[in-house]
């Protein structure tokens, strides 16, 4: 799946489930994996399959695919890997937009050009970003999961956290078979049953998915015509603007007020009263559009404007961090240079256990972000900046290794 510890894009009903507000890279912690009997396994199948008939799925491809499904240990062992080390930006989006990647998109995005100029007139979505989704969910089609779906499913949907969601998606993976898209056998992808080309949940692929080239079925794995324009038409129905791009990078003022990174949305005239300027120092469009400023690695690093098609990205997976590669590859693959501000690389990179300590040394300092829970969310950043305007520190909410050593909090590699 697109992206993370997580399925990739696990479209975005699987991301509101799992996604943290950061990413974290995997360190496995595979104490305690639940263990579920051959009987307890065979009843919670007979009763997810009797669920799929009363949904619609016809008895026989129940019956037929249900005998096939088996436990799978390895979906359980994932699905609980706990992560142990934050991603640092730079180190999330070098890995993603890199001169690989990019030189194939520009080759993919020519040989595939009356395909996407298609799909673009039809939905709006222009092609350098369809190309961009593709080339961060599966690499341009080299990698889909070797998963078997209907199993992988099964397993997820017999186990308490997840069941609701999960028995949802294997019914859906089920219809899927009904309707002929894909052969039971053949619907393999990520260990959370995303799917395809541009790895599709099932219950996305029920909704979105569509036949571009005629066959009669909504293939995602074989045909790239039907994967192209499915993408284009969930994109669509998120509100992809096709007037304006996804954001852009910005240059931000001396002694800028880093609170206003915020996620509030402002007009671009109110931005440029606040002195940003586009990443070339030039004043910003005067377009009526409002924009939202996103600072992911605090006030050494780039800064972007985010406009509406930011938050359609993030519909597809909820993540600052994806949405910004997204955007940025799309940008690249057009034929566009790097950032003017690169991340720097050298930023910490923090466990778990040193997120607590730092909201737990923040608390006790008077500096509150609730309960330690070992997350970077808004409350936390804000205690920061609170901490670091209170200290002459430049407060941009983020934790830097200043920061870090000021409250003797050793960051992690």
């Amino acid at each position: 799946m697109a992206n993370q510890p997580m399925p990739g894009p696990v479209r975005h009903a699987l991301t509101a489930l799992f996604l943290p507000a950061l990413l974290f890279t995997s360190q496995a912690s595979m104490a305690e994996l639940p263990t579920m009997t051959d009987a307890a396994f065979a009843e919670c199948k007979a009763g997810l399959q009797d669920k799929a008939v009363q949904a619609g799925v016809s008895a026989d491809t129940a019956s037929r695919v249900m005998a096939d499904v088996s436990y799978l240990e390895r979906v359980i062992e994932l699905e609980r890997r706990q992560p142990e080390f934050t991603t640092t930006f730079a180190d999330y989006l070098n890995r993603r937009v890199n001169e690989s990647r990019i030189s194939k998109g520009r080759e993919m995005l020519a040989e595939h050009k009356d395909l996407l100029a298609r799909v673009t007139r039809e939905t709006g979505v222009p092609a350098p970003y369809l190309v961009a989704f593709w080339g961060l969910e599966t690499n341009y089609g080299s990698y889909f999961g070797k998963m078997q779906v209907p199993s992988a499913l099964t397993t997820l949907a017999c186990d308490p956290r997840r069941t609701t969601f999960f028995t949802e998606q294997l019914i859906a993976a089920l219809r899927i078979i009904d309707e002929g898209a894909i052969p039971a056998e053949q619907m393999e992808g990520s260990w959370a049953g995303a799917m395809g080309h541009v790895q599709f949940m099932p219950t996305v692929f029920l909704k979105h998915a569509v036949d571009a080239d005629g066959d009669g079925r909504r293939d995602l794995w074989n045909s790239l015509p039907d994967a192209m324009m499915s993408a284009g038409k969930f994109l669509e129905s998120m509100g992809w603007d096709g007037d304006y791009r996804w954001g852009r990078e910005v240059l931000l003022p001396e002694n800028f007020d880093f609170s206003q990174a915020d996620g509030r949305r402002l007009p671009l005239a109110e931005w440029r009263k606040l002195g940003i300027t586009d990443a070339f120092g030039n004043a910003l469009a005067r377009e009526p559009i409002e924009a939202a400023l996103v600072v992911p690695s605090g006030h050494q690093g780039p800064a972007f404007l985010a406009y509406s098609n930011f938050r359609v990205i993030m519909g597809w997976n909820r993540s600052e961090f994806y949405a910004i590669a997204v955007g940025h590859l799309a940008d690249r693959v057009a034929g566009a240079g790097g950032l003017q501000n690169p991340p720097p690389e050298d930023q910490p990179a923090l466990s778990r256990d040193q997120i607590m300590q730092l909201q737990e040394t923040l608390s006790a300092k008077g500096y509150s972000s609730g309960e330690p829970d070992g997350i970077l969310g808004s409350n936390t950043r804000k205690a920061i900046r609170q901490y670091q305007k209170a200290e002459g520190l430049i407060a941009d909410g983020f934790p830097s290794g200043q920061l870090l050593q000021a409250l003797d909090i050793r960051a992690g590699s």
